[in-house]
């Protein structure tokens, strides 16, 4: 029963928090001449991050640094192909052509990273202040890039306020929004971690669902209100702008906090990992798409994502079973996705001329 109103008041929280926080990003926008877009890659996203931020820094700091990996990775992969599949469902997500050429390769660019710098079994701490200065570089080249962008042309219809208030009161209402992201994220993983225990589902499979999907809940709550309120840049950039921020700042900051670097397993380093690279990927073909992720897109994304949790709760329970053919197996499924987006994509270019 206590679980129920957990998971009922996590969601309620999380409804509030993400109409909330989307309301106030876009007259920010306004106010300070800035795109949806960069709102979204940064005030919305790195906000929105603030679960996997406080749980990685926790875990590293107590020594449990393969927790922090964990959950940044398993965070990535559930931003993409759950969150994006999700929101494209609601409505299709129109892509930015200066996105396809800018942030998207830094999203794949960044999920590379991890699996070079953990060639050596671990990530070190002169691996993670390169990481931290990279994500300080790459908040301040976007907010410089989208002071030059025009607002969103829909901006003032859809927050109803003038297109310069004041943005103080912004500020602070974004961070009591967030607030109730947070805390509507922790309610509700609670009482998710109680009902799996409570069907005897194993501390791993939760750590490696429920805990990287929980805490992601704010993200999903963001851009699904993000698209419904017709804020799709916002829905897109919140999604890609996590994913940079997770690897980036989460990472980077808990590779310089943990003792001796953070180790990465041969395990993370032989499925994990490819995967959440094979999944930022899927993201290129699948934005050139028509300029767009399409609600059948949506549903693609949505059931690999169910896919990956299987296999996920499958080899919890199998520790002998096969990863390496796994990983090829699974990798060679999302080549095929890969390959038929872009010959989706020609045909529409051809189409198109």
């Amino acid at each position: 029963m206590i679980s129920a109103l957990y998971i009922a008041a996590g969601f309620a929280l999380l409804v509030a928090g993400g109409d909330l926080l989307v309301r106030w990003a876009s007259k920010l926008a306004a106010g300070l001449g800035i795109s949806s877009m960069v709102i979204g890659l940064t005030v919305v996203a790195f906000g929105t991050s603030a679960p996997e931020l406080a749980v990685s820094i926790a875990a590293a700091w107590k020594g449990n640094a393969e927790i922090a990996l964990g959950n940044v990775v398993g965070s990535n992969i559930f931003n993409v192909l759950f969150i994006l599949g999700l929101s494209a469902c609601f409505a299709p997500l129109v892509v930015q052509r200066s996105f396809l050429r800018r942030e998207l390769p830094i999203m794949i660019g960044a999920s590379l990273s991890v699996w070079i710098f953990g060639l050596d079994g671990r990530i070190g701490p002169l691996e993670g202040g390169f990481l931290l200065a990279a994500a300080v570089g790459f908040t301040w080249w976007l907010v410089r890039e989208g002071r030059n962008a025009p607002p969103a042309a829909n901006l003032d219809a859809v927050t109803n306020v003038p297109l310069r208030p004041a943005v103080l009161p912004l500020v602070a209402g974004i961070g009591f929004s967030l607030v109730l992201l947070v805390a509507g994220s922790k309610l509700l993983v609670a009482g998710a971690v109680a009902v799996a225990q409570s069907f005897g589902v194993s501390e791993l499979v939760i750590g490696l669902t429920i805990v990287a999907a929980g805490t992601s809940l704010p993200e999903v709550a963001a851009s699904v209100a993000a698209t419904l309120r017709g804020e799709r840049d916002i829905a897109i950039g919140n999604v890609v702008g996590s994913n940079i921020f997770n690897i980036l700042a989460v990472l980077g900051g808990s590779s310089l906090l943990a003792p001796a670097g953070m180790p990465v397993s041969p395990v993370a380093m032989g499925f994990d990992i490819p995967v959440m690279m094979a999944v930022a990927l899927l993201c290129l073909p699948v934005f050139m798409s028509g300029g767009q992720v399409s609600r059948l897109e949506g549903v693609l994304f949505l059931a690999l994502y169910g896919g990956y949790t299987a296999l996920l709760v499958f080899t919890s329970r199998q520790p002998d079973f096969d990863r390496m053919g796994l990983l090829v197996g699974s990798i060679g499924l999302i080549g095929l996705v890969v390959a038929w987006e872009f010959i989706r994509a020609r045909s529409r270019t051809n189409r198109s001329t």
